[in-house]
C-alpha cells in the first residue's frame, strides 16, 4: 500500500508544485476535503482558499483560485487560475488588491465586471488567508 502520493498544482502560466506528499488538504466546492494515498478516484471543483500539503511531517501552505481536482488513488492534479506558495505571497500587494476589488464593488458594474472583480477579490482573500496563518 502506497504511503505517498504524488500533488501536481498546474495554473495557466507554469507547474507551481510537484512533490510527492503524504496527505493533502484542499478547499472544495462541498468544503474542505482531505486525501490520502490510495483514495477512491474522484473530480471536484476547488474553491479560492489555501491547500496544505503534509511531507515529510511538515505542511506546505498555497494560496490557489478557482479550478478543478483529479484525485487518483495516488495522484492529486489540480488545475488552478493561480497557485502561490505561501512564501511568494506579498501581504501588502495582496491587501491592497482586496481594497481595490472592494471598491470596485461598490460602484455599478455589469455582470462581466462583476464577475472579474469577484474573482480578483476571491485571490486577495486567499492569499491573504494562507500569508496571515503562515508568519
Amino acid at each position: 500500500m502506497a504511503t505517498t502520493l504524488k500533488l501536481e498544482i498546474v495554473t495557466p502560466e507554469a507547474k507551481t508544485y510537484s512533490e510527492d506528499v503524504e496527505m493533502v488538504t484542499l478547499p472544495g466546492a462541498e468544503g474542505e476535503m482531505g486525501i490520502y494515498p490510495n483514495h477512491v478516484p474522484l473530480m471536484a471543483q476547488v474553491v479560492p482558499g489555501e491547500v496544505i500539503a503534509r511531507k515529510g511531517g511538515q505542511d506546505h501552505f498555497l494560496a490557489i483560485g478557482e479550478g478543478f481536482v483529479e484525485i487518483t488513488g495516488n495522484r492529486v492534479a489540480i488545475l488552478t487560475d493561480m497557485a502561490i506558495k505561501a512564501e511568494n505571497i506579498d501581504e501588502v500587494k495582496a491587501e491592497e488588491a482586496r481594497k481595490r476589488a472592494e471598491a470596485r464593488l461598490a460602484e455599478k458594474l455589469d455582470d462581466t465586471e462583476t464577475a472579474l472583480v469577484a474573482a480578483s477579490l476571491a485571490h486577495s482573500l486567499a492569499q491573504l488567508k494562507v500569508k496571515r496563518r503562515n508568519r
